[in-house]
Formats: C-alpha cells, structure tokens, sequence
C-alpha cells in the first residue's frame, strides 16, 4: 500500500529520473483531459450502450480500467506536484466540505431508495 504523499514522491522521482522535467501545466492538463477520454472509452464499451468490435474478456476490461484510472491518477499527481497541492490534504478538506454540506442530503433523497 502506497499513502497520497508517497505517490506523489514516486511521481516526482520519476519525472525527474525518466520524464527529464514535469510538462508546463497546460500540457499536463490536456493530457489529463486525453486520459479521462481513454476511461471513458472503457467504460462506455464496458458498461454502456456501445460495444468492442470483438468480444474482450471480462479480466481484460478490468485491467484495461485499472490502467486509465492508473494513467488518470499519474498526470494529476505531477500536477498537484507542480501546482504545489498536498493531496492528502486537499482530499481531507474536500471530505470535511462534503461531510458538512450533504450529511442528510443523500440520506433524504427519493431517488436513492
């Protein structure tokens, strides 16, 4: 297992082992943009109305999602890394803020019955 702030470490290492430098932010951003695309590309062959032009595996598919989710989580590490953004604590915060706004709001909701 592998904390936020260890992921971003590694990243950071590795980016700086391998990439030669992090890419400007807005590269980042547009890559990120392109790997959600990959993800949903998965899921909407996988789960939704339209289909893989041959049958895949149901173990493939999942190791297909866990590599776009895996890319996904890569690129908003360097950019948490580049924008100076503790993850952890971002997330922690964003909890809390979730926490207080809908702790019944979920809860009361018809449509989730």
């Amino acid at each position: 297992m592998m904390t936020i702030p260890e992921a971003q470490a590694k990243v950071d290492t590795w980016i700086k082992s391998y990439g030669v430098r992090y890419f400007d932010e807005m590269t980042n951003l547009a890559l990120l943009m392109e790997e959600v695309g990959e993800l949903a590309r998965v899921f909407a062959r996988s789960f939704g109305e339209q289909s893989y032009k041959i049958d895949i595996p149901k173990e493939e598919i999942k190791e297909r999602i866990e590599e776009e989710m895996a890319d996904v989580f890569f690129v908003m590490l360097c950019l948490c890394n580049q924008t100076d953004i503790d993850l952890e604590s971002a997330l922690k915060k964003s909890l809390e803020k979730k926490t207080l706004r809908d702790k019944d709001r979920h809860k009361n909701n018809p449509k989730l019955k």
